[in-house]
């Protein structure tokens, strides 16, 4: 079963393996877990078996009028069940009454933020991808 929470209280780094596939210089779990800390607003998936995330949705808010999504990602093995979705529906539900709530995506990804009554819109970006793994920490 899959429990979806914010509270990171019990959450390791161990139990965040395996995310960010296909990235060509991905955070450690140890970052990913300072991602998840340093953020406005969290949900994770839990498998409640297991006790690793399975999926997990950020977003970077100022609680007053705008919020932004920066991360969504479901392990690839958990995919096409349901989890992306309730995370954002939880995530949308945590901003609610906001102004604004934006978030970039690829191409193929619109039909799914569309169905959450998201609209397409023009964004812009800087990638500094030599810190794609998270910034030097000083």
């Amino acid at each position: 079963m899959i429990i979806y929470t914010d509270d990171l209280t019990k959450v390791t780094a161990d139990a965040l393996a395996g995310f960010f596939k296909g990235w060509p210089n991905p955070p450690t779990p140890e970052t990913h877990l300072d991602i998840l800390r340093n953020s406005d607003e969290i949900v994770l998936a839990i498998d409640d078996e297991s006790g690793r995330a399975v999926g997990y949705i950020t977003a970077i808010t100022d609680r007053v009028l705008s919020a932004y999504i920066p991360l969504l990602e479901v392990l690839p093995e958990h995919r096409r069940r349901g989890i992306g979705h309730e995370l954002v529906r939880k995530m949308l539900a945590k901003l609610n009454g906001l102004y604004m709530i934006d978030t970039c995506c690829d191409p193929e990804m619109v039909p799914f933020y569309k169905s959450f009554g998201m609209e397409p819109a023009n964004a812009m970006t800087i990638r500094n991808h030599q810190r794609q793994s998270g910034a030097e920490r000083g």
